[in-house]
């Protein structure tokens, strides 16, 4: 029986970047579904006990860099390792995704999503001005301009809200995480395991 996946993502994490490939391929493989919930992880992180990047530790934030060159250069994937818009406002995208999801379906939301994290961490642009999101939105085959007032509507940010609310009840704390059932798979180092679990079935 294929399994279906609850993707937590954030549109500024360079973790969920990291992933976006592997997960995104690994599905149709696994003959797998999943669903993308570009959840504000602001507001998770106070209720769950982690802190945003510029209040954690020094050794903690000299820690993540060493592992994001290391993963950089394991994977080959050319990020920037401090980009300039990063963090973007991710707001507007993120409602630009659920608004694809919900209208469209879960292949176009997952693309769009995937080229905004593409579009900041590699190629030193800002998806948080709305004529380069405007610009990504083509790039995957979308209408900007119905999707730009779509995603305006108000009930896209509110099903953000109760999307990040239910990510918490479910236990989810850091980005990107992948849930299978209840078993949650923390970053995109877990892919493996996520994998062995789709295979198990």
């Amino acid at each position: 029986m294929a399994l279906h996946i609850d993707y937590y993502a954030s549109l500024n994490s360079p973790w969920t970047h990291l992933g976006a490939a592997r997960i995104a391929a690994m599905v149709p493989a696994q003959d797998a579904t999943l669903r993308i919930y570009p959840v504000d992880f602001g507001s998770i992180f106070p209720q769950s006990g982690g802190l945003p990047l510029p209040k954690r530790a020094p050794q903690r934030q000299a820690y993540r860099m060493m592992e994001l060159k290391r993963w950089r250069d394991h994977l080959g994937i050319p990020i920037t390792l401090e980009p300039r818009f990063f963090p973007a406002n991710e707001l507007q995208a993120a409602c630009c995704v659920i608004a694809l999801r919900e209208t469209v379906g879960d292949l176009p939301a997952l693309r769009l999503a995937h080229r905004v994290l593409k579009a900041l961490w590699e190629q030193e642009r800002n998806p948080g001005d709305s004529a380069t999101l405007a610009q990504l939105i083509r790039d995957v085959d979308q209408d900007p301009e119905r999707l730009l007032p779509l995603a305006a509507e108000p009930r896209w940010a509110e099903r953000r809200a109760a999307d990040t609310k239910d990510a918490l009840a479910r236990g989810v704390f850091g980005a990107p995480s992948y849930v299978i059932g209840e078993e949650i798979f923390w970053g995109q180092d877990r892919l493996m395991f996520v994998e062995k679990r789709l295979a198990a079935g």
